[in-house]
């Protein structure tokens, strides 16, 4: 007999891969990046970045943004027994905690606090102002989708959090992209463009599986 290999399969072992690609690069950039500058008694980073870069900026709201990711997944992991949305959820833990953790990491090694009171996007040139919804950044869920999606169970919580978060990667996606044109330093330049990679594989992944489901992006 010739076995079957469903569409979801195929997606998830390019994701998982791209995932596993990306982990490995970002990973040798983290220990590159925590290599001392032999050009600095310091023993800081060969490359740094000051206060007011892009690289600065990218990874602060990146950092918060991926935050509300993490969170998002920790909450449907618990409210479906399916093992597609299960097992996206918890890559998106591990990548993206993973990824924030190097972002704040950076910051550290260059001496820059982990917050600014700059508005979120200012390196990016946009001016956001409070939408008091709990949204900080563009395609950050608000307070009351949360808390909706926390009420939902099964299919219901499938659905949006699917929905929730192809938005959520299409803005960060945009980000990146941002991050990858402006920073001036190789590993945001780098961890930037392989966000861009994967979070596009994970939308189209999200929208295979909301039309499994008889729901829309």
């Amino acid at each position: 007999m010739t076995a079957v290999t469903s569409p979801f399969s195929s997606a998830r072992r390019m994701v998982l891969a791209g995932a596993v690609v990306l982990l490995l690069a970002v990973g040798l950039v983290a220990l590159m990046v925590g290599r001392p500058s032999s050009a600095s008694s310091s023993g800081r980073a060969a490359q740094s970045a000051a206060e007011g870069s892009a690289d600065a900026g990218f990874a602060r709201d990146m950092a918060i943004h991926h935050q509300q990711a993490v969170e998002m997944s920790f909450i449907v992991r618990d409210r479906t027994e399916d093992e597609d949305v299960r097992r996206l959820a918890y890559d998106i833990i591990n990548t993206q905690a993973n990824q924030r953790g190097m972002m704040l990491g950076w910051l550290e090694q260059w001496g820059l606090p982990k917050s600014s009171a700059e508005p979120p996007m200012t390196w990016m040139g946009h001016t956001m102002k409070p939408t008091g919804d709990g949204s900080l950044m563009p395609g950050m869920a608000t307070t009351a989708e949360l808390k909706e999606l926390k009420a939902a169970e099964g299919k219901a919580a499938e659905v949006l959090f699917l929905q929730l978060m192809t938005v959520h990667h299409r803005a960060g996606v945009d980000m990146a992209q941002a991050g990858a044109e402006k920073a001036g330093t190789d590993v945001i330049r780098n961890l930037a463009k392989g966000m861009v990679n994967g979070q596009e594989s994970e939308i189209g992944l999200m929208a295979t599986m909301l039309k499994a489901r008889g729901a829309q992006p």
